[in-house]
């Protein structure tokens, strides 16, 4: 079966630069893509590269989409090479969108919520309650935690290894104290992301102040450490896991579907910071998740209302444990309606 196969680009600026130890991210640009089948069906799709997380750049996806002959077909989509995995993800969402389920309302507005994708689990609850909220790192994070519970999340990612470790320590106390006021006989749980930016030393503090907290009495808990150290010291993340009560997980070790194989060939049977929109296959990913009962966190990276939904079907089906979703990512943008409103 043939596609008709079109594409237009996007760029979305940050309300607030993204802050992490890989640099500041001001700009989210992709690429949506839109394939109509011999039946008109409507298929839409995402390419959302994080080329310095470990996937192709823009400037190589979109190569790859001009590349293309107007008509493509599903043996064109299933053999798009390992090495543009934000490809990968984009055109096979869009082949699953035409064939399985009505496309998601034509590109989203922004920040703008679409009123077709009220995510809901599958006893009712709103997604919005599944999902974790970004904190931006530094003393921000504490009106943002405000803020944020209000809303209704309860799961927390904050971003560390950007300043001085002591520094963010102290922020850190006081987080666990805000999380702990907000409590009312409810759980909250907090996430730290080093983006691989701590040396071994500070890794071990981070434990162990993670440590103290989850010993003591206040309603905070933090739920696991993502991503210490680089990736090139996978096996003293190995050690620490072991070590520590707090839990490791796996984030850029674990960037594509390649990597997370990788990894778990070397015995990491931890939990792992899934990215569908880089990931790679879809299907690939999903089989490999079932077989071997992975534990996976999905997580976003500040794709469109289209990787979205794609990386939360994803989700769906390969969340054994029922961890918070990293896609509370939406009010960091503040689009205005011309930004993605194309016209195919």
């Amino acid at each position: 079966m043939l596609y008709q196969f079109e594409f237009r680009t996007y760029q979305r600026k940050f309300k607030r630069p993204l802050q992490t130890s890989h640099g500041i991210w001001d700009i989210r640009s992709g690429i949506i893509l839109r394939l109509v089948g011999e039946n008109n069906q409507i298929g839409w799709g995402e390419i959302a590269p994080l080329s310095w997380f470990g996937s192709e750049t823009f400037e190589q996806a979109l190569d790859f989409c001009k590349s293309l002959a107007t008509n493509i077909s599903e043996e064109t989509i299933f053999s798009i090479s390992a090495e543009l995995p934000a490809c990968q993800f984009g055109f096979e969402s869009a082949l699953s969108n035409e064939q399985n389920s009505p496309p998601p309302a034509p590109p989203c507005q922004g920040g703008e919520k679409s009123e077709n994708l009220t995510y809901l689990s599958q006893n009712g609850e709103k997604m919005q309650n599944r999902f974790s909220g970004l904190l931006p790192a530094g003393e921000t994070a504490l009106q943002a935690l405000q803020v944020l519970w209000l809303e209704g999340y309860r799961t927390f990612k904050w971003k560390i290894g950007v300043a001085a470790i002591k520094e963010e320590l102290k922020i850190f106390q006081q987080l666990i104290q805000a999380m702990h006021n907000l409590c009312d006989r409810e759980s909250a749980f907090l996430r730290l992301d080093a983006n691989g930016g701590l040396s071994y030393s500070e890794a071990k503090t981070w434990l162990q102040a993670c440590d103290e907290v989850k010993a003591s009495d206040v309603s905070a808990d933090i739920e696991f450490l993502e991503q210490p150290l680089p990736v090139t010291q996978f096996q003293e993340m190995v050690e620490l896991n072991a070590i520590y009560a707090t839990p490791i997980a796996l984030d850029e070790s674990a960037a594509n579907l390649d990597r997370i194989q990788e990894c778990y060939s070397q015995g990491w049977r931890g939990i792992f910071v899934i990215k569908p929109a880089i990931c790679g296959s879809p299907s690939q990913l999903r089989k490999f998740c079932q077989t071997h009962n992975i534990d996976a966190v999905f997580s976003s990276v500040f794709e469109t209302e289209i990787g979205k939904q794609a990386a939360l079907n994803l989700a769906t089906q390969l969340s054994l444990n029922k961890r918070a979703l990293g896609f509370g990512t939406d009010c960091w943008f503040d689009d205005n309606h011309s930004i993605l409103d194309f016209r195919f």
